[in-house]
């Protein structure tokens, strides 16, 4: 019997529950975290409150169980990245998230090695990724300590190890993508070759001790918060796919041992490295969704997220949403993108609006399954989906009209910390397999598609060319 405390620590929040051997979720703490935003794509969280809300969340979790921990694990933001000195642990600058833009100018003057870096490592040269936002701290911020991925920090500071996982180093185009290991010559790139980087492990592989929730703890079942999902979900075959609508919208499908190169503008990383096997998968981002939600909130359109349903109009009056308020991920890859609504009449309403950019939210995702369905030479048939907007009937609804495809719901709010506690499972119980340690689960409710294939394609084909024109507006400024 494994009893995980699994710490989630994300842009918007930190969430610790702990789980038992079955899976169960025994009880769960969480906190809320604002990160900040500034001119030029300034995206930055204070590195203090991320291990705060971890040692906040976990320690209130483990006394409300009551129950003894045998392992603690950790899913993380993936790309956020902070310098810190490696001695006494102290931050050297604040946290830069995966949102933030500010790298755009290092990925500009790398573009003439955008091919050869997405044939190594998979992915996109973009300053959502690692390595440009590091390379941009290093030139603007700090030469003194490390600079690595937040993770790397969080269990520094947790157990004194010098760690990340196979898939968060994935994600940092500094990684051979069929190694999963750093390559030097993308290190001498960016202009790192000389940075001190973690040990990559495996994410069943147990890399040290803590006593900060009581006793001397093992830690295990490290991942990147999205990994971790699809894992949760039972993704683990070839083909099968889930979609977090979280801060943003992740998509991902389980591409088995073969580590694809993207032709439609996804990126490939590892799914996980567990049982001495290493599956791949790919992936697209949508960068606003629940912060897009929240924007409306301020705006004053809805009170709370609970509002979406009651306030969203019905049928729409012609407006459409192009939510790109962060910029726009694949397969644009626009980070100058900018959030747009059109087709406005004197008629439209606030609940119009709302609805706008639910469907806005939702064209994104449909967009990508229709990508990622090329990268696999295969339809997708059905899409897994969690995350807290999944509660809103009227974006997942429109989701399934507008992929054309059943969406089950996951039935718990904790996909992320449910994987990383099945990996933890993995690395305290030898006999484990992987499919077991995720169990099986059954949708708490399934959408069906209402459009008929001719409306969606007509819906997707006006709100693609309104995306087109923000990209080309992009392109006169």
């Amino acid at each position: 019997m494994t009893v995980v405390l699994a710490i989630d620590q994300g842009t918007s929040g930190t969430k610790a529950v702990v789980v038992d051997s079955g899976g169960a979720v025994l009880t769960i703490a969480e906190a809320e975290l604002r990160p900040r935003y500034g001119d030029g794509g300034l995206v930055e969280q204070d590195p203090g409150q991320l291990l705060e809300s971890v040692l906040d969340t976990g320690r209130r979790a483990v006394a409300t169980a009551g129950r003894p921990i045998d392992v603690v694990a950790l899913a993380n933001q993936g790309e956020t990245v902070l310098a810190w000195d490696p001695v006494t642990g102290t931050p050297l600058s604040d946290a830069v998230v995966w949102q933030d833009r500010r790298a755009e100018s290092v990925c500009a003057e790398l573009s003439e090695h955008a091919d050869r870096i997405a044939a190594r490592t998979g992915l996109v040269l973009d300053s959502y990724f690692s390595a440009p936002k590091m390379a941009w701290l290093r030139r603007n911020v700090t030469t003194e300590g490390v600079v690595t991925t937040s993770d790397t920090w969080l269990l520094h500071q947790l157990t004194g190890e010098f760690v990340t996982d196979a898939a968060t180093a994935s994600r940092s185009l500094l990684t051979d993508i069929d190694t999963a290991d750093w390559a030097p010559d993308l290190l001498d790139l960016f202009g790192l070759g000389d940075e001190r980087l973690p040990r990559i492990v495996a994410c069943d592989e147990v890399i040290g001790t803590t006593s900060a929730f009581g006793g001397r703890i093992p830690v295990a079942g490290l991942i990147v918060d999205q990994q971790a999902a699809l894992l949760a979900e039972g993704c683990i075959d070839a083909g099968e796919a889930k979609c977090t609508f979280g801060t943003g919208a992740f998509l991902l499908a389980n591409t088995g041992a073969t580590a694809v190169r993207s032709t439609s503008g996804l990126t490939s990383s590892v799914a996980w490295r567990a049982r001495g096997a290493t599956p791949y998968c790919v992936d697209g981002q949508v960068y606003t969704a629940a912060s897009a939600i929240r924007w409306i909130r301020d705006l004053g359109f809805i009170e709370s997220a609970a509002d979406l349903d009651s306030v969203a109009a019905a049928e729409s009056d012609g407006t459409l949403c192009v939510p790109a308020l962060a910029g726009l991920a694949a397969p644009w890859w626009r980070p100058d993108a900018t959030a747009t609504f059109s087709g406005m009449t004197l008629s439209t309403r606030p609940g119009h609006l709302v609805l706008a950019v639910l469907q806005g939210i939702a064209a994104q995702v449909a967009t990508l399954c229709d990508l990622v369905a090329t990268d696999l030479g295969s339809p997708l048939t059905r899409l897994r989906a969690d995350g807290g907007l999944t509660r809103s009937r009227t974006l997942m609804q429109a989701q399934a009209d507008l992929a054309q495809m059943p969406v089950d719901i996951y039935p718990s709010a904790h996909a992320t910390p449910l994987g990383a506690a099945a990996l933890a499972r993995l690395a305290m119980n030898p006999g484990l397999t992987l499919r077991d340690a995720v169990g099986a689960w059954q949708p708490s409710a399934v959408y069906e598609p209402r459009w008929s294939a001719d409306r969606a394609q007509t819906f997707r084909s006006t709100w693609t060319a309104v995306a087109e024109t923000v990209v080309r507006k992009g392109d006169l400024t």
